[in-house]
């Protein structure tokens, strides 16, 4: 175990499971070095489905340098729809090839597969009698190439370490082989809190305080030198405007227009001559739906990695429970392709259950899970829960604070504090290929090859 970079640290993954060095380089030289494919758990009707019982069409997408919700506003607009008629099973990331479901609600199949949106490939699969949901998907097949790396040779030595981590379920096999079953910490990315300037946490932080004015200033102002001079500078001046009482109007004056969501939010602020904290939470409400759900998410994912270092500092395990857990089992449901935690069915594990329970989870049956804090979370006994109440001391919330106005409301739920795969390792060019369940990052796993500044990983 050795210590993470720090922009990693600030959002609570403070370490590398792997002891070896890294084999450095870079990822996403172009979007064809990521592809990421959808396992789909959404199977539709035929195109000639009733559309008044079915009035939902499901498409495939195979996106090449596209942001989830760009592609959905810009789908759209090419059907002069609303965008709230647009869904998807799961936001991926700009420099990458994706492929992906989409769900278009009230739509003719005709225009949806006659539409022309930018470098993408659009397959109508059928229709369906609900919009497709965030979480519609059972996981992701990734095929990641690095660039240039450093130290290929380190490879099997990272491998080795998180075999390791893997417990009993990893392989002995050598890398290139054949697939290898390796684990790591199931720590949220660091592109859910922002590669460039991570601090949706911290706006999440700040709406479950129900703060909402420094809820808007951290996500508008707080400027970040990996950014660029230009958005340094509107930032600085709505921090300025912000210090010393002035006019919302002069931040919106400065803002870059590339910046659109923040210019939402300055618009509502300059509209409503905002000074109370309504005004700040009405600007905050501009963003849709989903992202102010992602806000709360993102304050939730910082407290579960928090929770997840704290439990490596202390050396319990990962891959099998101590007294105290709170374990789920196998989504029974899943593609027989990967392996899914259902956070649904949950067992808290007492001293006379351990042995138990380790063989469900040396078996793929059963995962060790750590809370994604909300209204209806229920801590850990014994030194889980321990560990999860000092956290939530140390960031000064507790589950009652996530009862919420509108969209930023949220229950809770756990997820597992392990994540497995088969990975299989190619070395000219040097690349990774794997499957990871829903929710899961595939930076996360390669951050602890290459062992670089997370801005290199995307």
């Amino acid at each position: 175990m050795r210590d993470a970079q720090p922009v990693e640290r600030a959002v609570g993954m403070d370490y590398y499971v792997s002891d070896a060095d890294g084999v450095g380089g870079r990822l996403r030289a172009e979007p064809a070095d990521f592809r990421v494919t959808e396992i789909e758990a959404f199977d539709p009707e035929p195109i000639d489905a009733d559309p008044g019982a079915y009035p939902h069409v499901l498409l495939r997408a195979t996106l090449s340098g596209w942001d989830t919700n760009d592609f959905a506003s810009a789908l759209s607009d090419g059907l002069g729809a609303s965008r709230e008629r647009i869904s998807w099973a799961g936001t991926k990331d700009k420099r990458a090839v994706t492929t992906q479901l989409f769900s278009v609600a009230d739509a003719d199949p005709d225009e949806v597969a006659a539409v022309e949106v930018g470098d993408a490939d659009i397959e109508v699969l059928g229709r369906t009698g609900r919009r497709i949901y965030f979480g519609d998907l059972a996981g992701n097949a990734f095929e990641v190439t690095v660039r240039d790396p450093d130290r290929p040779d380190a490879v099997a030595a990272i491998t080795a370490d998180l075999v390791a981590f893997a417990g009993s379920a990893g392989d002995d096999s050598a890398p290139g082989d054949g697939p290898v079953t390796v684990a790591v910490p199931n720590y949220f990315g660091q592109q859910r809190f922002g590669s460039q300037r991570p601090v949706t946490h911290e706006v999440g932080l700040a709406v479950v305080s129900e703060d909402w004015r420094d809820a808007v200033l951290a996500y508008v102002g707080g400027p970040s030198e990996r950014e660029p001079e230009e958005t340094q500078a509107a930032r600085e001046r709505v921090d300025e405007v912000a210090e010393r009482g002035g006019d919302w109007a002069d931040a919106l004056d400065e803002m870059p227009r590339y910046l659109g969501y923040e210019r939402a939010m300055l618009h509502e602020l300059v509209d409503r001559d905002a000074s109370e904290p309504d005004d700040f939470r009405a600007a905050l409400e501009t963003m849709p739906t989903n992202l102010q759900q992602l806000l709360v998410n993102a304050a939730q994912s910082y407290v579960f990695n928090r929770i997840l270092s704290e439990r490596l500092e202390r050396g319990l395990p990962f891959d099998r429970p101590v007294a105290g857990d709170v374990v789920c089992f196998t989504d029974s449901d899943a593609p027989p392709e990967i392996t899914v935690p259902d956070t649904d069915r949950l067992q808290r594990v007492d001293a006379d259950r351990v042995e138990t329970v380790t063989r469900h989870c040396e078996r793929g049956r059963a995962f060790v899970t750590a809370p994604l804090v909300g209204t209806e979370t229920e801590l850990g006994d014994g030194e889980p829960g321990e560990i999860e109440r000092d956290v939530l001391d140390e960031v000064g919330i507790e589950p009652g604070d996530f009862d919420l106005p509108g969209e930023f409301h949220s229950t809770g739920t756990r997820r597992a504090v392990l994540v497995r795969t088969d990975l299989t390792v190619e070395r000219e060019p040097l690349t990774f290929a794997f499957s990871l369940p829903k929710g899961s990052y595939a930076t996360v796993l390669l951050r602890e090859y290459l062992k670089v500044d997370p801005a290199e990983l995307g």
